[in-house]
């Protein structure tokens, strides 16, 4: 399978900020309303893994990382229809955070360790989460 390196970074964030849902529930999060003049970013994608290595994954995906700034939930569900699948959904406080959560050091330890586990993505959209249970709107 071939993997731009445009998905590969996109996505691969999702391999250190595992623990960032759990750390969301406890951060301020910014009031998104209308005319703010900042839209919260948001994606979901589905995310393969090697044969029989996704639970292996799942626990890089799931470690505590160092703080993401900007980060208000993570969510990581495994796939029962795909024995190999993962759904990740993210929520930032903007693609501004995203972006710059490539940089940061336990992220990049953390693609370093789950890239060779990765097989693939797929179903990658980009949302404005407008609020729901945990945001704000």
């Amino acid at each position: 399978m071939n993997i731009d390196r445009r998905e590969l970074l996109g996505a691969t964030v999702a391999v250190a900020t595992g623990a960032s849902a759990r750390r969301a529930a406890a951060a301020p999060v910014v009031s998104q309303g209308k005319g703010s003049g900042t839209a919260m970013y948001g994606l979901i994608g589905k995310m393969s893994a090697a044969s029989g290595r996704r639970d292996d994954l799942v626990a890089i995906l799931l470690e505590g990382t160092a703080a993401m700034p900007g980060c208000l939930s993570y969510v990581i569900a495994l796939d029962p229809g795909d024995a190999d699948g993962i759904w990740i959904t993210e929520v930032w406080d903007s693609d501004t955070s995203h972006a710059a959560s490539l940089a940061v050091p336990a992220v990049q330890a953390a693609i370093a360790r789950g890239k060779p586990l990765i097989t693939g993505f797929s179903n990658r959209v980009v949302a404005t989460p407008v609020g729901g249970a945990g945001l704000r709107g």
